[in-house]
């Protein structure tokens, strides 16, 4: 009897309890915000409650909308283009010796470059354009998922790859087969970091050089000392990377590695 009744509770996916523990966690530090505005009454610090009437007016508006969707495009390309670059690079450094010593020096300096370094000479080599800021901002990404893809194809097991040749399969079978889905918990976490690096990055370079985006609006409230709208643009980025952490890169991260269960 007790097991029955036992088995007949309701279980806790680790999922769920994950999820619970996710929002529990924003949910406290929501409150911690609102509890030190109060107690500070001062216009330096907004309430969230503040923020949020800010936030539903400039959506209202449009205005927000506008400049977060010129964000997002820039993002998207941004990363399509490191992605692609980093992961072929990566790869041929990862097999060859040949590839990884000859490029092996340029991506040290890549990695260690400042950023606001490579934005500003984009800027004066191909002027104030959206193809200096794209690249400016996919060169200092590429570099990032090229060491995670090339750790990645060095940890390949070479046993799986001794299988493929014994069941004949083509090159086309065993890379997809075998070869991809050891790489895919690297491509997320290449994906995953440099999405959050790829955020900051156009944030400045349209600080610098762009005259709309998130970043550009964020320069405009600085110089009127509008913090509430500095606060509601940035919770409005917020929202948006947490949603695609939640409905993108979580599950595309199961997705892709679920034949490791």
């Amino acid at each position: 009897m007790a097991q029955h009744a036992i088995q007949s509770l309701p279980q806790v996916t680790p999922r769920r309890s994950e999820n619970w523990l996710r929002g529990l966690s924003l949910l406290g530090f929501v409150l911690f915000w609102q509890v030190i505005a109060w107690s500070l009454d001062s216009d330096l610090l907004p309430s969230p409650t503040e923020v949020l009437v800010g936030l539903w007016a400039q959506i209202i508006n449009g205005e927000l909308l506008t400049h977060l969707g010129i964000t997002l495009i820039r993002v998207l390309v941004s990363f399509l283009i490191a992605m692609l670059i980093g992961v072929a690079l990566g790869v041929f450094m990862g097999r060859s010796k040949s590839w990884d010593a000859g490029l092996d020096g340029i991506l040290v300096i890549g990695l260690n470059i400042p950023a606001l370094v490579t934005i500003i000479l984009c800027y004066i080599w191909f002027g104030l354009t959206e193809v200096a800021a794209v690249v400016a901002v996919a060169i200092n990404k590429i570099p990032m998922v090229i060491v995670t893809v090339r750790e990645g194809t060095r940890a390949l097991d070479k046993h799986l790859m001794e299988v493929a040749q014994v069941y004949q399969l083509t090159r086309w079978e065993t890379f997809r087969k075998v070869y991809l889905p050891q790489l895919y918990p690297y491509l997320v976490s290449a994906a995953r970091n440099g999405l959050a690096l790829i955020w900051k990055i156009v944030l400045v370079v349209e600080l610098l050089g762009r005259s709309d985006g998130v970043g550009f609006q964020l320069g405009t409230f600085f110089q009127l000392f509008d913090i509430l709208g500095i606060l509601v643009y940035t919770l409005a980025f917020v929202i948006v990377i947490l949603l695609i952490e939640a409905w993108v890169m979580r599950p595309a991260e199961a997705y892709l590695t679920r034949w490791r269960k």
